[in-house]
């Protein structure tokens, strides 16, 4: 299954992706958090858009589309423009760099995150994988 980047046939599509993906469940079986992403308005995108992923030891017990990042207390929030959050996902821009140098900020345990590495790229494929497009 694939899908625009970013829309909510595309959160869809990654919920279906995490949860069928044996090396995803793999790597991420001990991961224990949910996560919203905020994607800030910027060049094609212009208005915000926020996702939310209940993600649990190598699967994702669910997605929704927020309005507000407020809506749910994910133990992570990541925030970006939406040209870096394109750049990450057109594999022009590292996800541990994006972080490191505050292009993806992060809200929430950012040592879990560190630890976690394998996991976060290997999340970061999945969701390249599913994407036909960006918008």
């Amino acid at each position: 299954m694939s899908a625009i980047f970013p829309s909510l046939d595309w959160l869809n599509a990654l919920d279906a992706k995490l949860n069928s993906d044996e090396r995803y469940a793999d790597i991420a079986k001990k991961w224990e958090g949910d996560m919203t992403i905020v994607i800030e308005p910027e060049g094609n995108l212009t208005e915000k858009k926020v996702y939310y992923l209940d993600l649990w030891h190598g699967k994702c017990r669910g997605v929704a589309e927020l309005k507000d990042a407020s809506e749910k207390k994910s133990a992570f929030v990541l925030t970006s423009t939406y040209e870096n959050i394109k750049r990450i996902m057109t594999g022009n821009l590292d996800p541990m760099q994006a972080m490191l140098t505050r292009k993806l900020s992060v809200q929430g345990n950012l040592a879990v995150m560190m630890r976690s590495v394998p996991t976060v790229l290997d999340f970061v494929r999945c969701a390249r994988e599913i994407t036909s497009e960006i918008l």
